[in-house]
């Protein structure tokens, strides 16, 4: 048995899924910060669906991103991300992964908050440059200064990841344990009594 599923064993993702009344957990961050592979990790802990906001644009476009910022550009590509975010989250309860600039739009937040519970999943420049370099995928980063690029977005952007509900720092430790932190920042949140799973099991998270 994993650590994830020794920490939500006895009806712990069930409550946390009770408890979120048919709203979506909805991930955000920076590009590279984990939202995916974290993201199918947290919903099969609990037994939730999980969306990738990005591949379904690209299966709405039948290009990749890459390809829609290329033919199109940005605003056409921002336009097209907050319909299908919109689409995404009357759905009701599910792990949505959202793209790094998802979360800059003001009527994508305002739905997130109607609809969701925001999760800022942080990291640290180091870590997000380290996992984005090997990805030739990133359209944002083809520029002569990829490093100094994304340490721009960070610092326009982490502000308004700042107002996502729950804060987790994602780090290069085994997913499981972000997953742990997730579940105990949103038991947190949600005014749940803690459930101990270890003390060094579950690393300190906050919930805003």
């Amino acid at each position: 048995m994993s650590a994830q599923s020794r920490a939500l064993e006895e009806g712990r993702a069930r409550r946390l899924v009770d408890a979120l009344d048919g709203r979506a957990i909805v991930l955000v961050g920076i590009m590279g910060c984990g939202k995916s592979s974290v993201g199918r990790r947290l919903a099969g802990a609990l037994e939730l669906p999980f969306v990738d906001a990005d591949t379904e644009i690209e299966l709405a476009a039948n290009l990749t991103i890459k390809e829609i910022f290329a033919q199109h550009g940005e605003p056409y590509f921002r336009a097209g991300e907050q319909r299908v975010i919109a689409r995404l989250l009357r759905n009701g309860a599910q792990v949505l992964a959202t793209g790094g600039g998802a979360y800059m739009n003001g009527e994508t937040r305002a739905a997130i908050a109607e609809a969701g519970i925001a999760v800022w999943l942080r990291a640290e420049l180091d870590v997000i440059y380290e996992r984005v370099r090997r990805r030739p995928t990133r359209p944002l980063l083809e520029h002569p200064d990829p490093r100094g690029e994304l340490a721009r977005l960070l610092a326009e952007r982490e502000p308004v990841y700042a107002e996502a509900d729950v804060m987790v720092w994602s780090r290069d430790v085994p997913h499981d344990a972000v997953v742990l932190e997730i579940v105990e920042a949103l038991e947190v949140h949600l005014g749940l009594a803690p459930v101990t799973a270890g003390a060094d099991d579950i690393p300190q998270a906050s919930s805003r």
